[in-house]
């Protein structure tokens, strides 16, 4: 099933291609993860979105250890096919920080500052592990 879109992608050095996370109805940018093409095909098999984390050199399926899930609505490929947008139905927050979106901080008057405060205390979201999350 996957195979199609997998064969067209043009993975880095490393066998991984980034990939946006968007929320499918508000448009919002989320996040940007890696993926491999093990982790794409999870991906498009399950519905819910499976990453590569390069500082745990494995699968990271997200929300795996903060129940933070992102369920798959469609998989894009850009003009250049090195790079993915995933449109997703995001389960509470993307970021480990506990902020809906990584990308919480904007360029403000010469200064870099945060635009959006944490929804969730980052500690409460990783209790059922004994490691933090890293985006890999």
């Amino acid at each position: 099933m996957s195979l199609p879109l997998i064969s067209r992608i043009r993975f880095n050095s490393q066998g991984l291609v980034p990939a946006i996370a968007q929320q499918f109805d508000t448009k919002e940018v989320l996040m940007m993860a890696w993926m491999s093409a093990e982790s794409i095909a999870e991906t498009i098999s399950t519905g819910r979105v499976c990453y590569y984390s390069r500082s745990r050199k494995g699968l990271w399926r997200k929300g795996e250890s903060s129940g933070q899930v992102q369920y798959l609505v469609d998989i894009r490929l850009d003009c250049d096919a090195d790079a993915l947008l995933l449109l997703v139905e995001q389960s509470g927050v993307a970021c480990h920080t506990g902020r809906r979106s990584c990308f919480y901080r904007a360029l403000r008057y010469g200064d870099v500052v945060e635009i959006e405060a944490p929804e969730v205390d980052p500690e409460a979201l990783y209790t059922r592990k004994s490691h933090a999350h890293s985006h890999g």
